[in-house]
Formats: structure tokens, C-alpha cells, sequence
């Protein structure tokens, strides 16, 4: 048995759980999710708690249990709470800014960089060295952090880039001078 899957999800008082056929819709305060349920994986809903279970022990099945029921568990957490990341701008004159609905980014190079984020993704810039990426959908969230931090990933030599608040970067020697 899935040590994650066989634990139930529990539903908030302020949360409302539909599932029509193979469609999940958890709806709470801060917004409306939509989850497809795998055919293979039987999903039932009580009145305060979600239990996910499998039909039998295939190995496909045994992979697919603990993977739908932590989806719905995010989904659920999502929809409450919200998820949130942090990156960091370290370097000299690397510096983001909100413009309208674009986030201009100087990270070196010779040209900015307006990034869009898609929809249901909130960017908001503390300072100017600190980006937020908020929203309901844990993967999106990640997804969309990743490609800001990708842009100039962290280089182990200076320090400088973009990278997770609280991410460490093991800093490596630079040349030795030959005698």
C-alpha cells in the first residue's frame, strides 16, 4: 500500500469538491481548479475527507496512487493557501522591474529582458533585487519561477545570477596565478 496515497486529503469547511465522471473541480477562496483523474485510480468524496484508492497492485497503479493524491492535495492546498516563490537578483546592476503588465529584467546582458507571465500568476518586485511568483497552482508557480531563474542561473565563480531566496550556490576557487 502507498504510504502518501493511502492517506486521506481532508476538505476545508470553506472548500467545495465536485468530481463529475473523471473531472475534479475544487473550488476555494482564492480561486477554481480543475483536476483529471486518471481512469485507473478511484476517487471518492466524503463529506470532510478525499480518499484515493487502486483497483489492484500493477506497478502502473501502485505509481499512479501516490501521484493523483498528492496532486489533489496540492490542489486543495492551492485553492486555500496559495503557493509562493521567491528568487533573488544577485549582481552588480542586475535589477527587476514591473512595467505595465511586463517584467523588465537587466540581469548583464546588453538588452532587457520582458517576461509575461501567463494567467493565474501574480509577479510583484519588492525593492528591487527580490521577485514574488504567487498563485494557486503549485506547478505553474515553479514553472514559471524556474524560467525567470533561467535566465541567468547563478554561476558558482562571483555568485552572480538569479536564484531561489534561500538557495545556496557552493562557490568555487577561481585560477591560481602560475610562478
Amino acid at each position: 500500500m502507498s504510504r502518501v496515497g493511502k492517506n486521506p486529503v481532508s476538505i476545508p469547511d470553506n472548500v467545495k469538491v465536485q468530481k463529475d465522471g473523471l473531472l475534479l473541480t475544487v473550488e476555494g477562496p482564492k480561486g477554481m481548479m480543475t483536476y483529471a483523474i486518471h481512469p485507473n485510480i478511484n476517487v471518492e468524496i466524503g463529506t470532510s475527507e478525499i480518499t484515493v484508492t487502486r483497483p489492484d497492485e500493477t506497478r502502473k497503479n501502485r505509481a499512479l496512487h501516490g501521484t493523483v493524491r498528492s496532486n489533489i492535495q496540492n490542489i486543495v492546498t492551492g485553492v486555500v493557501e496559495g503557493y509562493e516563490k521567491k528568487l533573488e537578483l544577485h549582481g552588480v546592476g542586475y535589477r527587476a522591474e514591473w512595467k505595465g503588465a511586463f517584467l523588465l529584467l537587466n540581469l548583464g546582458y546588453s538588452h532587457t529582458i520582458a517576461f509575461v507571465p501567463p494567467e493565474g500568476i501574480t509577479i510583484t518586485v519588492e525593492g528591487t533585487n527580490v521577485i514574488s511568483v504567487s498563485g494557486i497552482d503549485k506547478q505553474l508557480v515553479g514553472q514559471v519561477a524556474a524560467k525567470i531563474r533561467s535566465f541567468r542561473k547563478p554561476e558558482p565563480y562571483k555568485l552572480k545570477g538569479v536564484r531561489y531566496q534561500g538557495e545556496y550556490i557552493r562557490q568555487k576557487a577561481g585560477k591560481t596565478a602560475a610562478k
